[in-house]
Formats: C-alpha cells, sequence, structure tokens
C-alpha cells in the first residue's frame, strides 16, 4: 500500500463541532467523550474556531474558579489556520510545525470536510 500524499487520504471527517457559547466545562466533557484533542467551533456551518485541550488549560489558568463556566468563544483560537483536502502530508505537517499547533481544520468549496492532527501526520511517516 503506497504511502498518503495528501491529507484526504489522512484526515478525519468525523468532526466534533460545538458552538461559542457552549461553556468550557462542556466542551472539554464531549471532547473527552470522544476522545478528541479539539472542537471546532461552529457558526450555524461557518468554521469560526477551533477549542482546544491548550485552550481549556490556559482558561484554567487565567481564572481556575471561573473558567469551566465561561463560554469557549472567550478562549479558543478565532479564525483557525485551514487547509485544502488536496495539500499533501509534507506540506501540511510543515505549516503545522511553524505555526506551533497540533490540529488543522480541512476546507473544501466553503465547508469543514474534515481535521488532520499532528498525531495522523506522524503515524503516516511512521509508516
Amino acid at each position: 500500500m503506497p504511502a498518503p500524499k495528501t491529507v484526504r487520504e489522512i484526515m478525519s471527517a468525523d468532526l466534533l463541532m460545538i458552538e461559542g457559547h457552549d461553556r468550557v466545562a462542556t466542551a472539554a466533557a464531549v471532547m473527552d467523550a470522544a476522545r478528541v484533542g479539539s472542537a471546532l467551533v461552529m457558526d450555524h456551518d461557518t468554521l469560526v474556531g477551533i477549542f482546544t485541550e491548550r485552550d481549556i488549560l490556559h482558561a484554567l489558568k487565567r481564572n481556575p474558579t471561573a473558567a469551566l463556566e465561561s463560554p469557549v468563544s472567550k478562549w479558543m483560537t478565532k479564525d483557525p489556520m485551514t487547509i485544502g483536502p488536496d495539500v499533501t502530508v509534507k506540506q501540511a505537517l510543515g505549516k503545522m510545525l511553524r505555526g506551533g499547533f497540533r490540529h488543522l481544520p480541512i476546507i473544501e468549496h466553503k465547508h469543514v470536510v474534515g481535521i488532520v492532527s499532528l498525531r495522523d501526520l506522524a503515524r503516516t511517516f511512521a509508516r
């Protein structure tokens, strides 16, 4: 089996989506139950942010008593970097390493179609 060349071949299309008004505690519980490190923050069909484990830690560090009740929109990365599904695995890895992030939403025809993680890319290169 040949190694995947594009992120389309390795991306996850099983997306965890939340809304900006969702509480940090709710998002954390949903992410934990799904065993994922990020959730896409949506406004109807539009990607407006990404909320990650790092955002949870940052919120708790800044305001431990109120963080869990605050909205995800306060802590998420707004307008996250995205890529198309036909970007090469190597290009995606480079973009993630330069940007210092571990999750990259995949957009096609203005719609979110998947997400790729640093772990997904590492598995690909380990094959």
